[in-house]
């Protein structure tokens, strides 16, 4: 029986069978069971009766779909009897039951990192029909703009998955509407809200909107340098941004409007310890964990001329020897800017100062662009030994800076001085020094002292002296470091009149320099002896080569000359003078250090004031004391025990030179 069958719906049921006939027959029915239905028996034209089952009341098979009910015939005999049958109705369903969603609405929150496949909610929908009429089948309905194919939703379960990607900040909702439908075509909708979840994965975003790639060392602390505009699309404490610099760079970030950042100086710039930076700003959100993102910013610190020039130390000295080669390079300074380009390009020069009658400039240049400085002239340590002035580093900024430094310049000494003998003087007329020795002299006798010096200065001026040649070795003694010569024995009468000694001056230099002087010692007791045999003393000729040889010859050829004209002159000088008393005038000893040369002993005479007129050319010496208009004293003076006698005489002398 179907449930939508109205009250009064009436199903004919069986009849009963009685063999027995008459009032032992059939003679009624009886249903029981349900209230649902009731009995309808009707009498048919045999005096049947045919049963009906009447239905009471609507069905409704979700309630109850199976009724179990009794029919009970009964006969009239005594004992009546009675025989029953199981009436069994089954209610046919109807569709009149539509889906119904067990909620209205469906919330559900996910995280927007879900992975895909993943079921985001379940639907479901109860129909209490059976059959095709009790089959729902799920769909969706689009109901806002955000919905996609993101969501898949399966039409038998109701489970709703992932198909895309979530993502909290293209759509933080999503909502649609799903329908579930019967087999017969009844049908139920409910809401699904689904609500995503904001992650922190998306790192901020750092937009510059301004920046200069350069800025001078000179600016003052808070010049922009660049403008940024940060953002994050998360939401929350995950979009929340802060930016910071590094802390050991001068430099810091100022928030401004909004998410808008200033980067600014903090304090000045210097180029020279920094010529570059290269800022890097670090925005970082307060997620969890937190995403941040970086952007550098690259500057260029530009020079301002504020560093001058700096020399490596504070005063220099260097050292030079003389004789030095013009244009030769005596040192280099080197002076250091820290600045950039022009402003580190350096340009040297001497400071102008006197150097004795001369210019600096005349003595010493400088290159301007490298500092090295040359010699203009060769030095002399004898005429300059030291060189004092002052340097300047100039650079080329604006205004320009300078420094100067202080410099000290040596002469060193070079040995380019021979020695140079004072005494016994070199003779211009060839002759040599003439020493006179008493014979009776005792050792150590001190016969003169050889005087040299030399230009130079420190060891290349340090003298020694020594004997080279002598005509009696051994006879006489030389200080290595006086010049000194003495006797070194007695005198004997074997010993030569004449005592030639070649004296050599060495100084300590390197190479060593030398000069010699020859020194001729007479024995004598007395002048008149001496004066006979000086004519004996010639100049010893050199032969070391045949130009020497002749150039001897013939200045001993004009000497012969010359000496035979003076003899003339003696001669008639001799002649007036005849009626004068010739003095004679015995010594005990010669003076020391006395010197006589070739041109006479007039030098050697000049110190007793008497005039000597002596010719190499003759074995005779004459000696003339004028007499007249004069008066002569002759004082002897003995000395010390181990010196010889001298003799001061007051003699009016004449030149003879004027003969």
């Amino acid at each position: 029986m179907f449930e939508m069958s109205a009250s009064g719906f009436r199903v004919p049921l069986m009849e009963a069978h009685d063999l027995d006939l008459g009032i032992n027959s059939i003679q009624g029915y009886q249903l029981t069971g349900s209230g649902h239905f009731f009995l309808d028996v009707q009498m048919g034209e045999n005096g049947i009766q045919h049963p009906a089952l009447l239905l009471k009341e609507p069905l409704d098979r979700e309630e109850q779909s199976v009724y179990d009910l009794i029919l009970t015939a009964t006969d009239g005999g005594d004992p009546f009897r009675s025989g029953t049958a199981q009436i069994k109705v089954r209610v046919l369903d109807a569709n009149d039951n539509a889906p119904i969603f067990n909620q209205p609405i469906y919330e559900v929150t996910v995280k927007e990192n879900i992975p895909k496949g993943s079921t985001v909610a379940t639907v479901s929908a109860t129909d209490l029909d059976e059959g095709l009429n009790g089959e729902v089948k799920y769909s969706l309905r689009k109901v806002t703009q955000f919905h996609s194919p993101q969501f898949l939703l399966n039409s038998t379960t109701g489970e709703i998955t992932l198909t895309g990607s979530l993502d909290y900040e293209i759509s933080s909702l999503h909502e649609f509407e799903v329908e579930a439908k019967d087999g017969g075509g009844l049908s139920d909708r409910s809401k699904v809200i689904i609500t995503i979840t904001d992650l922190n994965d998306n790192a901020p975003e750092l937009i510059v909107n301004y920046f200069t790639s350069s800025i001078s060392e000179s600016s003052p602390a808070g010049t922009v340098i660049a403008i940024l505009n940060v953002q994050d699309q998360d939401s929350g404490v995950n979009g929340e941004v802060t930016c910071s610099v590094p802390n050991n760079l001068p430099f810091r970030l100022e928030r401004s409007v909004d998410d808008f950042y200033s980067l600014v100086t903090a304090g000045t710039l210097d180029r020279e310890h920094m010529p570059t930076f290269n800022i890097t700003i670090t925005g970082t959100d307060n997620g969890i964990p937190p995403l941040s993102t970086t952007t550098v910013i690259a500057l260029q610190v530009l020079d301002t001329n504020d560093n001058p020039p700096v020399f490596e130390k504070t005063d220099y000295t260097f050292y030079l020897v003389e004789n030095n080669h013009r244009g030769s390079l005596i040192f280099s300074l080197r002076a250091n800017d820290p600045d950039w380009e022009e402003n580190a390009r350096i340009t040297y020069s001497i400071i102008e100062e006197q150097t004795g009658n001369f210019p600096l400039s005349s003595y010493l240049s400088i290159n301007s662009e490298t500092g090295a400085v040359y010699a203009l002239n060769s030095f002399d340590y004898e005429e300059i030994q030291e060189i004092r002035f002052l340097v300047k580093a100039q650079d080329g900024g604006s205004p320009p800076l300078s420094s100067n430094v202080s410099v000290t310049l040596f002469i060193l000494d070079q040995n380019d001085n021979a020695p140079e003998i004072l005494y016994p003087s070199p003779p211009t007329d060839g002759s040599t020094g003439i020493e006179l020795a008493p014979r009776s002299s005792e050792p150590g006798y001190l016969i003169t002292k050889v005087v040299a010096v030399d230009a130079d200065s420190g060891q290349n001026a340090w003298l020694s002296y020594q004997l080279t040649k002598a005509t009696e070795p051994g006879l006489f003694t030389l200080g290595l470091h006086t010049g000194e010569i003495r006797t070194s024995r007695f005198l004997l009468e074997k010993d030569a009149f004449k005592q030639s000694l070649v004296v050599l001056v060495k100084d300590n230099g390197q190479p060593p320099l030398s000069a010699s002087v020859t020194v001729t010692v007479v024995l004598a007791d007395n002048i008149p002896d001496t004066l006979i045999d000086l004519s004996n003393i010639s100049v010893p000729v050199d032969h070391t080569s045949d130009l020497t040889f002749y150039l001897v010859v013939a200045v001993a050829f004009v000497s012969c000359l010359f000496l035979t004209f003076l003899l003339v002159l003696l001669a008639i000088r001799f002649h007036r003078w005849r009626k004068s008393q010739l003095w004679s005038i015995t010594f005990g000893g010669a003076p020391v250090s006395q010197f006589v040369g070739i041109d006479g002993v007039r030098a050697f005479l000049q110190s007793y004031c008497h005039e000597v007129s002596l010719t190499t050319g003759s074995r005779k010496s004459q000696l003339n004391i004028p007499k007249a208009n004069h008066t002569n004293i002759y004082t002897p003076q003995q000395n010390s025990e181990n010196e010889l006698p001298s003799v001061s005489s007051s003699f009016p002398c004449r030149d003879m030179r004027g003969w």
